[in-house]
């Protein structure tokens, strides 16, 4: 556990945005305190001070009037960017990852390094559904993995639509989905059965986001919704690592899934106004 003086030393660091602009000044070239001055835009007596500062913790060393970072300086510098980038990349996805646990846990990091979002807010909340819709009508010649934890006629609608471009999907649904698409458009269900495109698996459990994505890759898409079921954040990365997880995370979930047809068979659908696989209001 690090001791008091190490956290002190954070909050010393921390306490000013000018300090870490005159250690970063420092790493990129030796430099005498008149020129780091001019370099952060500081004052001088400023600059004196935060300096001695450094020289108190032994993460620069003076010579010829010329100020340098030791080797220890060097890594406090590039670990205290590497928590501001952390910080920063946390804020940012900080709507995903609020409405996607626990899956947001075991995801790679490579997801909220290298992925991007899209969020809804109060001047667009369709912004994530508006984007999942855009990757939907780029798909084409694909083999689909998709997990869906509501019922949306948006997403239905552009289902059957990429069904039409040589692509097939497997879909795994939970049984409150199920139970809603059911009540209102049992006909679809029947219809779902009957595809040969089209595989719908059924988990027992509510699913926590929601997945789009092609077996082939490598663009993964990752939906994460509220408690009342709104679409909040859409996560979309091109990353290997996270497409392979994806594809694992689908097969667990697939695993524990029953099919679709054997579901109904045993519960039984009655006719109903045919809207598709899945169809049904736009958030359930």
């Amino acid at each position: 556990m690090p001791s008091e003086d190490a956290h002190e030393d954070v909050r010393y660091l921390a306490g000013s945005p000018g300090r870490i602009e005159i250690l970063r000044a420092i790493r990129e070239e030796p430099l005498r305190p008149a020129a780091i001055t001019r370099r952060v835009e500081s004052t001088r007596t400023t600059v004196q001070r935060v300096l001695a500062g450094f020289r108190e913790r032994r993460w620069v060393v003076e010579r010829d009037a010329t100020y340098r970072l030791t080797a220890t300086g060097e890594r406090v510098c590039a670990a205290y960017e590497d928590l501001l980038d952390a910080t920063a990349r946390a804020r940012e996805f900080a709507p995903f990852a609020a409405n996607a646990e626990p899956i947001a846990a075991e995801m790679p990091a490579a997801a909220f390094e290298h992925g991007t979002l899209t969020v809804a807010t109060a001047q667009d909340p369709l912004a994530p559904v508006d984007r999942l819709i855009d990757r939907f009508e780029e798909t084409e010649d694909a083999t689909v993995r998709s997990i869906s934890p509501i019922v949306s006629r948006t997403f239905n609608e552009a289902a059957m639509d990429l069904l039409g471009r040589e692509t097939s999907i497997r879909l795994v649904i939970d049984e409150r989905v199920l139970e809603t698409s059911a009540e209102t458009f049992p006909e679809a269900l029947t219809r779902a059965v009957d595809r040969c495109d089209v595989s719908v698996s059924v988990h027992p459990d509510p699913l926590p986001v929601g997945l789009f994505t092609d077996r082939e890759g490598p663009r993964t898409c990752l939906m994460a919704y509220d408690d009342q079921n709104t679409p909040r954040a859409l996560l979309e990365c091109a990353d290997e690592s996270v497409h392979e997880w994806a594809l694992t995370w689908f097969d667990r979930v697939r695993d524990r899934s029953r099919p679709l047809e054997d579901v109904v068979g045993d519960e039984g659908v009655n006719g109903g106004p045919d809207q598709g696989v899945n169809g049904g209001p736009d958030e359930g």
